[in-house]
């Protein structure tokens, strides 16, 4: 596993809007399988480097390679090839308003292939049932809590069975009970589907409940000034701004090395 070539390595990218720089000289590998956590206080540019990852965003410098494959080297028609391996949880869950969640999940599918209705009904009822919503393909969004609206935003992106999934801030929003079902859910996702998982967030329990492997962004460097697993990066870790990161609330942070991984 450890010699397996990375399944995503962001090369050498900088991040900018204009003249303002956001984040620089980023480089790191996402290994087959793992959970990779982007990490850091709010602002220093976690979401905008998803954003970069999943295609939205071009970068000033530098590159994300898919399996070796530079993405913003290729052309347009084979980055939507390459973007179609991919399922994107936004903070918000992004669903539809207007459709039940049925009809949300159902979407991607009779967007991107010509299954008969019968086969799209069956693979909707199916991600609804993996996320623990069997019952309510007819409820709307505003029927259901917010915890249940990130769920099923997670069926829809599991839509199209991707192999790489993204979440920005899952955990938002939500209590600490749902937050914990949902980081649940991602690591039995990971063990049962095999996806990559890459994780935007902030939230110290989630890091230190699903990272395999971590960077931190900081906002005044503009760069990566720390990657590895958050656990043991709360034991070797000199610099001030990471170490402060790591043990807010300082009993939870205390425990996490001791929890389940």
């Amino acid at each position: 596993m450890e010699d397996a070539p990375p399944r995503i390595r962001v090369r050498d990218l900088d991040m900018a809007f204009g003249t303002y720089v956001v984040q620089r000289n980023l480089d790191f590998s996402v290994r087959r399988g793992e959970i990779f956590v982007i990490m850091g206080p709010s602002g220093c540019g976690k979401s905008t480097l998803l954003r970069h990852m999943i295609g939205l965003n071009e970068p000033a410098r530098g590159d994300v390679e898919y399996d070796g494959e530079g993405y913003w080297k290729a052309a347009p028609e084979r980055r939507a090839e390459i973007g179609r391996r991919f399922g994107v949880l936004f903070q918000s869950g992004a669903l539809w308003s207007s459709m039940t969640l049925a009809e949300n999940v159902a979407l991607p599918l009779y967007q991107y292939t010509r299954l008969p209705a019968a086969e799209v009904d069956r693979l909707v009822a199916l991600k609804l049932a993996l996320v623990g919503l069997s019952g309510f393909e007819r409820f709307y969004p505003s029927e259901i809590s917010g915890g249940m609206r990130k769920r099923a935003g997670l069926a829809r992106a599991m839509a199209l069975d991707p192999d790489i999934l993204f979440f920005d801030e899952p955990s938002a929003g939500l209590d600490p009970v749902s937050s914990k079902r949902l980081d649940d859910l991602i690591l039995e996702l990971r063990d049962n589907l095999g996806a990559t998982v890459v994780v935007v967030t902030h939230e110290l329990a989630s890091i230190f409940a699903i990272a395999d492997d971590a960077i931190y962004l900081d906002p005044e460097a503009r760069t990566a000034i720390a990657h590895g697993n958050p656990r043991k990066l709360l034991e070797t870790a000199h610099d001030p701004r990471v170490l402060s990161f790591l043990k807010r609330g300082e009993g939870q942070s205390a425990a996490a090395p001791g929890g389940a991984s």
